[in-house]
């Protein structure tokens, strides 16, 4: 056989494409060319390849007086990566017949070689492993490593392959590689590191109902207060009472912070992602892209929390690209060549100072800063992205008798609460079966419409305070949001006219 043809993938975002990989041995000086549009790690790999092909003892490419191409298509799509060596090994392998009675049509090959042999770990295992299972392959060979992973997707065979000799041996039918069994998710972790429990704040009973809220129907939160009065605390505790993600939102999950090769040393993500980027982050790092485009931080915090501390430190485009996320629940990063759509259904919550110093409004440390600086310092948050945070409260300093009093901890109620909150994203669940959202967050004005059931108090209150707050056409749905929420709570299918005056608080205006 002088030529073969094996598969591979591409990750485009998070997304991954089926790639074809021909090899072609032909009469000629001797050369080794990929082609296809390849970066320079992937051009790379006939090094990697020549070595690790020597070093189990079989004739390598560098010992073909042939001409050797390797044609990765299409070939219009950029590869990057060194993900390809297994596959265009394989593929060298089956041209030079030194891999005979192999059918590849069925079966996707990623994995990097190592000089000696051994396959190293790679990133977006579990992306390829559904494109597998959705375009109908029916094996994928990866690393050892990567198999747990790629598991949790069922009826499809995944085969661990710890080196280069293994798998020859596989192929050949000599010594058979037993499947991976299938990966089940279990040991939700509550609280990933660096978070509290909500039962460890003293005081602040009002945030703790705005967490409450925020929680039960994926609202955005933004607090405002003097330094030291607890904000980055209730932010981290926000986590505590989360619900475990289900099956399909650990998949999302792990899709993700698999493509962008932070899965550390868990198989998959089965946690709610806190995420708390910098102030000094670039935008390209929050939002995503880049020259090999992969996710950013509104990405990584996909059905979890970004929170944004010190908000008005951040760069003013970094805020304002914020937008369209909020609003959609994706990001649409676009390219001269490329355009690219990655998941962001992320929980802001943000916390900022009323002023430079700090101060302003404080009952018992006077402000030093003038009214201009307080105005310019507020102003970096602007009316458009205020009006996409649901929930806007006043974090206020707590009084001395209350933090050094002794602490009843009640260990009992942030898993209460916690059951609670899992009960009412259950019933969200219920209510959208069939509309494809699972919080009160991300309905549609359309949605509201029809699933609000308002009392008559409530839509005449609502009225009026449209009138006469001036609200937005969005601020007002997003009071109702927030009010059927708040009915949620309360286990009331109908929201009444304290439900949408409580949403309402929610949405007064903190900063003058």
């Amino acid at each position: 056989m002088a030529v073969s043809k094996v598969f591979s993938s591409e990750l485009d975002g998070i997304e991954a494409k089926l790639i074809e990989v021909e090899t072609d041995i032909n009469v000629g000086l001797h050369s080794f060319n990929i082609v296809g549009l390849a970066d320079k790690a992937l051009s790379e790999a006939k090094e990697r390849i020549g070595s690790a092909l020597k070093n189990i003892g079989v004739k390598s490419p560098n010992k073909e007086n042939r001409k050797i191409v390797v044609n990765l298509a299409p070939a219009d799509l950029k590869k990057a990566g060194s993900h390809y060596d297994l596959a265009i090994a394989v593929g060298y392998l089956l041209a030079t017949e030194q891999i005979k009675n192999f059918d590849g049509a069925d079966k996707i090959f990623i994995g990097e070689l190592s000089l000696e042999g051994k396959l190293r770990p790679i990133a977006g295992a579990l992306n390829i492993a559904r494109l597998a299972k959705r375009i109908g392959k029916k094996e994928i060979f990866l690393p050892k490593e990567n198999a747990v992973e790629a598991a949790i997707i069922p009826d499809l065979k995944v085969i661990p392959i710890p080196d280069l000799n293994s798998l020859i041996d596989h192929l050949e039918k000599r010594e058979i590689i037993s499947p991976q069994p299938k990966t089940k998710v279990t040991d939700h972790r509550s609280l990933v590191a660096g978070n509290v429990d909500i039962s460890e704040i003293k005081g602040q009973e009002h945030a703790k109902r705005a967490l409450m809220i925020a929680a039960a129907g994926g609202h955005n939160l933004l607090m405002v207060g003097p330094p030291g009065t607890g904000k980055t605390m209730l932010a981290q505790a926000l986590n505590s009472i989360l619900p475990a993600p289900d099956l399909e939102e650990v998949v999302e999950l792990t899709q993700i912070y698999s493509a962008a090769g932070v899965l550390a040393d868990s198989p998959y993500v089965n946690w709610r992602p806190f995420r708390a980027p910098h102030h000094s982050a670039s935008p390209v790092s929050v939002i995503g892209g880049g020259q090999n485009p992969r996710p950013g931080e509104i990405s990584l915090a996909h059905r979890g929390i970004l929170f944004l501390d010190e908000l008005p430190e951040f760069r003013r485009d970094l805020l304002e690209a914020l937008r369209q996320p909020l609003e959609s629940g994706r990001v649409t990063v676009a390219r001269a060549k490329q355009v690219l759509t990655l998941p962001a259904k992320f929980v802001l919550v943000a916390a900022m100072n009323p002023c430079p110093c700090g101060y302003y409004g404080d009952s018992e440390k006077a402000c030093r800063c003038g009214s201009f600086e307080i105005s310019r310092y507020q102003k970096k948050i602007s009316g458009p992205l205020l009006d996409r945070i649901d929930i806007q409260i006043e974090v206020p300093r707590v009084k001395i008798e209350r933090l050094v009093e002794k602490q009843i901890k009640d260990s009992g109620e942030s898993g209460q609460i916690k059951e609670k909150i899992a009960e009412i994203r259950a019933r969200q669940r219920t209510r959208f079966a069939n509309h494809n959202i699972f919080t009160n967050s991300e309905m549609t004005s359309k949605l509201v419409d029809q699933l609000t059931d308002l009392e008559k108090e409530a839509k005449d209150f609502a009225k009026e305070v449209f009138d006469r707050a001036h609200l937005s056409a969005r601020g007002y749905y997003r009071v109702l949001k927030v009010a059927r929420t708040i009915a949620d709570l309360e286990t009331s299918e109908k929201v009444s006219a304290a439900h949408v005056a409580e949403a309402y608080n929610y949405r007064i205006k903190l900063l003058s």
